[in-house]
């Protein structure tokens, strides 16, 4: 009980750093015992992914049904962040493709995947998911479904009894409680799903693609730490490197052993509720961040496809690149609603060159082949970008309303969250 009691005063980052280190150790020195312990990995991920959709559709309910008429939200604000962060990346990675040109070796093992014909089918495919089945939109976690359906069901609620709209806050509010026992596993889990990756992934496979992997994570990197700061920056006007670090400890590194932004729903509510945030505003931006909020999926489209282009020796003029970054954008918001994420939307991109279908699935065969550290990095990205952009919103909001914010003495880990902004 005293070593317990030692381990809960603990901070949970730190907790999952030990986590990350002890899986480290064992794999490295003893991987077929530590094999055994991946099972941890899996219940973790396992968890988080069948008690997401439940607490979005009971959280965005309740505050609907909760919402007060003329009360403001930021979901304009949030969305446009959204937008504008998910073309800069795209433009970010052609641009660094230029200045960085890459070529690769062509695979196979994607040839039996079929990718969308254009962007029309790829916004035609998210606009279907909206009127999908309700129950089927929870079974199959199709985060825009189970959000329509939530807003719809949170209206139709509003002049409900107020025993009705307590009822429902009662389940909301035990359904976050089960997400906060499952994120004590963290530790757990990561320290499983490390074990994992070095034993069952090598690092032999991915020397050969050392210069595009360089190319992807750099842009990614780049994003996370340039441009989305100077995103912030301009809209808070102090300095955002506490909010995105923090963002990024907390929200990134869970987002980088899972893979799953979906996965990472309840992490990333979890850490707007410590930062203070509006209930009412989080509930619906994360959700929907984790369907279109996509800058690594723009990068990786970017990247990929130009590394293609520039294989087979295809020349490309700026105004072909700016439209292959507005392209890139359109589908990365558009992944979720694909099969096989943003890869699959690389023969898309790669069509605006002429390059075959058959040779644009081999450079996706390319893609699953970097996929372990490319599908990690791009999740860890778009993941902590849904609550920097969430909060960004927020604190802009606050500070037009005359309220004061220090981010650098909020962010001190030792004081409470809730005293992130004083009036």
């Amino acid at each position: 009980m005293k070593l317990l009691k030692k381990w809960n005063r603990i901070s949970l980052v730190k907790q999952i750093m030990i986590g990350l280190a002890v899986g480290i150790i064992l794999a490295l020195l003893i991987p077929e015992a530590a094999k055994s312990l991946t099972i941890f990995g899996s219940l973790f991920v396992g968890a988080l992914k069948a008690i997401a959709p439940v607490l979005v559709l009971f959280l965005v309910m309740a505050s609907i049904a909760q919402h007060k008429k003329g009360q403001q939200t930021n979901m304009k604000s949030i969305i446009f962040l959204y937008l504008l962060g998910t073309f800069l990346a795209g433009l970010i990675a052609v641009i660094a493709s230029f200045i960085f040109p890459v070529s690769m070796t062509l695979t196979t093992g994607a040839e039996d995947l079929t990718a969308p014909g254009n962007a029309i089918e790829v916004i035609k495919t998210l606009v279907l998911n909206v009127v999908d089945n309700p129950v089927s939109a929870l079974y199959n976690a199709n985060y825009i479904g189970i959000l329509a359906w939530a807003i719809v069901l949170g209206l139709a609620l509003r002049n409900a009894a107020d025993s009705t709209k307590v009822l429902i806050t009662n389940f909301s509010d035990a359904v976050a409680k089960m997400v906060g026992w499952v994120i004590k596993f963290a530790p757990f889990g990561i320290m499983g799903l490390v074990i994992e990756s070095i034993t069952s992934n090598g690092i032999g496979s991915l020397v050969s693609y050392g210069k595009l992997l360089a190319l992807l994570i750099g842009c990614m990197l780049f994003v996370a730490l340039v441009v989305n700061p100077l995103i912030v920056y301009v809209n808070i006007r102090q300095n955002p490197y506490p909010l995105v670090f923090k963002c990024l400890r907390e929200s990134g590194i869970t987002a980088f052993f899972t893979r799953s932004s979906a996965a990472n729903i309840p992490v990333n509510m979890t850490l707007c509720e410590k930062l203070g945030l509006d209930k009412d505003t989080y509930s619906v931006s994360i959700p929907l961040g984790a369907t279109v909020n996509m800058a690594g999926a723009a990068v990786t489209i970017s990247v990929l496809t130009l590394a293609a282009v520039n294989t087979l020796g295809i020349q490309v003029d700026i105004p072909t690149a700016i439209i292959l970054s507005v392209l890139a954008a359109v589908c990365a918001c558009g992944a979720s609603g694909v099969a096989g994420g943003s890869l699959l939307l690389i023969p898309l991109a790669c069509s605006l060159f002429g390059i075959p279908a058959d040779v644009a699935m081999q450079v996706v065969g390319v893609g699953f082949v970097i996929g372990v550290l490319q599908d990690s990095f791009e999740t860890a990205l778009n993941s902590s970008t849904d609550v920097l952009f969430t909060a960004t919103a927020e604190y802009k909001k606050r500070l037009k309303e005359g309220e004061k914010l220090n981010i650098k003495k909020a962010f001190d880990i030792k004081k409470p969250a809730k005293n992130l902004v004083n009036s």
